[in-house]
């Protein structure tokens, strides 16, 4: 059993890497924060197997506190460590302003100093990360990440500061640097020279970024899906629904109902198509209608019923039993005419996917009974 221990475990990356090593067959993980008293925190320093030292001041009261919370926080690990002669590995996640001279960037950058100068010493494998803007989940908004306090922000119906769209802004995703941590658990070596990266870098305008999260919002009260084609976009969603408020988890949709059953439009995308849901009473049928271009794919969950066919011009009537007891899915060609019926006792409940959304000036639907003569 490897003991793994993770300085700041109570803050954003610390929680993140503690809930996915915990998953991890094998793995012991122990957390501190400041709280931790020297006592344990040498306790924990000398057992662990790995350590990742996240701990740190940004946002302090006192400028001092700068040099206390990093510096002084990564000279108390690594002392530890000398003084019981362990040569522990020991990864620590420092900040891209570690480049600059204001207290944060010096105070960080002299940390990076002691963890390697731990690794000289000593032949302990250390890994440097300099961190550019991380987001994700469970990160604390109105703080130090646009992107949690634009996510909460916007979530709750609160307003927004943007002071210049144009900022660009190199993000990565705290899932990603998870992942490269645990590469680093697992054996993986450090950079050979200078700092180990994580990868992909995400870069944006804090515009884009803005109006990206504010389209999430707008997208459950349009029923539709946001593009999520790109790897930015869909790490946005993610992390844009962990901070909805925990009363808004659902919202309603419109069901279409009348004395046949209702359909309701579930989800609504601009290249993929919709889906919507159709209950029909028992002895009901719907459809008996064609498309020329639009096409569609029926999912029956739910009751028993058959879906009929018969090409466009001809008598020949085709049919497929569906049932929610076995789930199979029917497509809806082109030039048919169809229609669905309910032969059950109960209620029939179909999901539908029809390849476009429905456009009132080309329905591009026509009317005709499946049945000859009918």
């Amino acid at each position: 059993m490897r003991k793994v221990l993770i300085t700041g475990s109570n803050g954003f990356i610390g929680k993140n890497l503690a809930a996915s090593l915990a998953h991890l067959e094998g793995v012991e993980v122990h957390g501190v924060d400041v709280e931790c008293e020297q006592e344990s925190l040498t306790e924990l320093v000398v057992e662990a197997d790995f350590i990742f030292h996240l701990a740190g001041v940004n946002r302090p009261q006192q400028v001092e506190e700068f040099a206390i919370g990093n510096t002084g926080s990564t000279e108390g690990v690594v002392a530890i460590l000398k003084r019981h002669g362990r040569k522990t590995p020991l990864l620590i996640s420092s900040s891209i302003q570690a480049a600059q001279d204001n207290p944060y960037g010096v105070s960080k950058r002299r940390a990076e100093e002691v963890v390697a100068a731990y690794g000289r010493d000593t032949g302990a494998r250390v890994y440097l990360y300099r961190l550019p803007n991380v987001f994700g989940k469970w990160c604390r908004p109105n703080y130090n990440s646009a992107v949690a306090t634009f996510c909460h922000n916007i979530a709750n119906d609160l307003p927004i500061q943007v002071n210049d769209p144009s900022v660009v802004m190199n993000l990565v995703y705290v899932d990603d640097v998870v992942r490269a941590f645990a590469a680093d658990l697992n054996g993986r070596l450090p950079a050979a020279e200078g700092f180990c990266k994580v990868e992909p870098v995400h870069t944006a305008q804090l515009g884009e970024i803005a109006d990206m999260i504010g389209s999430f919002k707008r997208s459950r009260e349009e029923r539709s899906i946001p593009n999520l084609a790109d790897q930015l976009s869909k790490k946005l969603y993610s992390t844009y629904l962990s901070f909805l408020p925990t009363d808004r988890f659902s919202y309603p949709l419109k069901m279409n109902v009348d004395d046949r059953g209702s359909f309701t439009e579930f989800i609504k995308t601009a290249d993929r198509g919709q889906v919507s849901v159709n209950i029909s009473r028992p002895g009901i049928t719907k459809g008996n209608h064609w498309h020329h271009t639009k096409n569609e794919k029926f999912l029956v969950v739910s009751g028993e019923g058959v879906i009929r066919f018969r090409k466009v011009g001809t008598e020949e009537i085709i049919e497929y039993p569906v049932s929610g007891a076995k789930l199979e899915v029917v497509d809806i060609p082109t030039g048919y005419t169809h229609n669905i019926s309910n032969i059950g006792a109960n209620e029939m409940v179909t999901v539908m996917w029809c390849n476009e959304l429905f456009d009132p000036e080309r329905p591009d639907t026509y009317f005709e009974t499946v049945e000859c003569g009918a």
